[in-house]
């Protein structure tokens, strides 16, 4: 219980911008790529000889890749993504990163949870402050849901954030709310403790049997399968929530895995055929029940991998990376700047742009925030990504 209603309050945003904001039906799905992807083995700069050079072992043949243009290359994989990428509705972020470096897992997954750089970590859930700001409590089901469990990136004193692994969690859970309510006598409450749960496990049961009501009236042949591990059933379940009608508007999803410091090869293809798999899955669940358009689509990760390979047949903690953005309204390609071989940094490649430039552009122009907290690092090299 206490883990399904961690950061849960009733949210204060005014009612009018929630009307506002609601009307544009948008939504945001999160990935995360959890253990430090390896871009360099993902979006391949296949024809740089210095690639083939610092990879000896792990780096991929011409045979193994597909063509994108401009000397790079998506892993074979990522095959199933190859019909976004022709109709224009996946980009490629390249170089992303940040100042200072942490190469811990723990520590920089939550700075680029939070928003924060080598220097400062922030408080809150990069999106968490902004999208309670404008939207109303009162007309949505969440603000948000993880259906990996994970919360960290929801972190929030506010808010309703809600944690689910399942669909019969929406349904079961106002039943544990309800036994907590029995502990009360005339709806006062001596233990202030318990007080405190019971009015946010209120709210809770309140968003719980607004979306249960709605799971009920699911479609008969809404029971989505995508071949792709476990990330394919989170992401057929967020396809399921969307097309129930659940109104919450940033989704989260996650595959573990990537910590790949040896016997990448195979590792790194199997994760990434789960990846490509399951978005390329959800992009079409999505097409069918006419979402994809009011859809983003995003991956994240705690750091990129060392450009060197190391001695295991695999790549150490490393910094920048390239992150995918899929949706109908997304201009499909490749932007930004791949990240130079040549001047590595003890076999590190430097970050070309700051990862939270993409938080000011999902905050600005998908959610319509334009004075959102990162919009310091607003970024040109973006202009036209996102084309609704």
């Amino acid at each position: 219980m206490e883990a399904l209603i961690a950061g849960l309050a009733i949210p204060l945003a005014p009612a009018s911008l929630a009307l506002a904001a609601q009307s544009t039906g948008r939504r945001l799905i999160l990935v995360e790529l959890s253990g430090a992807n390896d871009g360099l083995n993902t979006v391949v700069p296949i024809k740089d000889e210095r690639y083939h050079e610092i990879r000896p072992s792990i780096g991929m043949r011409a045979n193994e890749v597909f063509s994108i243009g401009k000397g790079l290359a998506l892993h074979n994989a990522l095959t199933p993504l190859a019909d976004a990428w022709q109709a224009g509705d996946l980009s490629i972020i390249q170089g992303l990163g940040y100042p200072g470096q942490n190469r811990s897992h723990f520590k920089s997954i939550a700075l680029w949870e939070t928003g924060g750089d080598g220097s400062k970590a922030g408080k809150t859930g990069w999106l968490t402050e902004d999208i309670e700001n404008m939207i109303g409590a009162e007309n949505l089901d969440a603000h948000g849901v993880s259906l990996d469990g994970g919360m960290g990136i929801f972190a929030s004193s506010s808010g309703l954030w809600l944690s689910m692994t399942s669909l019969n969690q929406f349904s079961s859970l106002g039943e544990t709310t309800e036994r907590f309510a029995s502990n009360s006598i005339n709806g006062k409450v001596a233990n202030p403790a318990l007080a405190i749960m019971l009015d946010r496990g209120q709210a809770l049961n309140t968003a719980m049997s607004r979306i249960s009501k709605k799971i009920t009236r699911m479609r008969p042949n809404s029971q989505l399968r995508f071949d792709a591990g476990d990330l394919g059933r989170q992401a057929a379940m967020a396809a399921q929530l969307i097309d129930a009608g659940i109104d919450a508007p940033v989704l989260k999803i996650k595959i573990d895995g990537f910590d790949t410091h040896e016997n990448q090869t195979w590792r790194h293809r199997d994760l990434l055929q789960d990846l490509g798999r399951a978005l390329a899955g959800l992009r079409q669940a999505l097409m069918d029940s006419g979402h994809w358009e009011n859809t983003l689509i995003m991956t994240y990760s705690e750091f990129g991998r060392r450009a060197v390979e190391n001695e295991s047949g695999g790549t150490d903690h490393g910094t920048a990376a390239p992150h995918f953005m899929m949706g109908g309204a997304v201009s499909g390609g490749i932007w930004g700047v791949h990240p130079d071989l040549g001047a590595l940094n003890e076999g590190d490649m430097a970050y070309t742009m700051d990862y939270r430039s993409v938080y000011d552009l999902v905050l600005a122009e998908w959610f319509g925030l334009p004075e959102n907290r990162f919009k310091g690092f607003s970024s040109s090299t973006m202009n036209g990504i996102l084309t609704a």
